[in-house]
């Protein structure tokens, strides 16, 4: 049987987190060779180089971290601890066997997260606060488990920043957070070859007060 290319639309077009649980259990495993890499996707690598660049220490939670690509970029720039936050069991499977992460939290990000109060000098994603994923309402967990100083570093959909209201949460944060950052780069390098190998997104970066 000839396996299904793994098409980001596809991922686009998830509307629950159920719909989330059942494309990443059935994507996992192909995950990081026919999308990642064929796709030429560099969100993680964007990420890691913020985060390197302002000087983020760790323990750092990588939220929405699926196969680890984050945190594999991170680690060849610093030398932080990372734990690992994702709704699927199935690619935290694979992020478990690159032995990247102290910590794996299968847990749901828009939901209360089973994890103390400012446990993180670091909070990362790629690919998270997307079509179909998760809101802006999670960075209030998010917010509450990072210590005071803590630096995010998360990829947003350049198009659901405002339509989606992170612009919002943000402006709502304002009061708790300094040194925001928005820049706009590539999703995907040179060698993308999808409908999507022009898309946009935002890195926004900040510093928990």
């Amino acid at each position: 049987m000839t396996e299904k290319k793994l098409d980001v639309s596809d991922a686009y077009a998830l509307e629950t987190p159920e719909d989330n649980l059942k494309f990443y259990a059935d994507w996992a495993e192909q995950y990081d060779s026919r999308f990642a890499i064929a796709s030429d996707y560099v969100f993680p690598q964007r990420v890691a180089e913020v985060f390197a660049e302002r000087g983020g220490g760790g323990p750092v939670l990588d939220a929405g971290a699926g196969t680890g690509l984050v945190a594999e970029a991170i680690r060849r720039l610093c030398d932080v601890a990372l734990d690992a936050l994702d709704l699927s069991a199935e690619m935290l499977a694979v992020a478990r066997e690159k032995d990247i992460y102290r910590h794996l939290i299968e847990a749901d990000m828009t939901r209360v997260l089973p994890i103390e109060d400012a446990r993180y000098a670091g909070i990362v994603s790629a690919g998270t606060f997307t079509h179909g994923h998760v809101g802006p309402d999670a960075f209030d967990e998010l917010m509450r488990v990072a210590a005071s100083g803590a630096l995010f570093v998360l990829t947003i959909k350049a198009e659901l920043f405002r339509t989606k209201g992170f612009d919002a949460k943000l402006e709502a944060l304002a009061p708790k957070i300094s040194d925001l950052d928005v820049r706009e780069v590539q999703v995907y390098g040179d060698g993308a070859d999808s409908a999507h190998a022009e898309d946009k997104g935002l890195i926004v970066s900040f510093v928990r007060s």
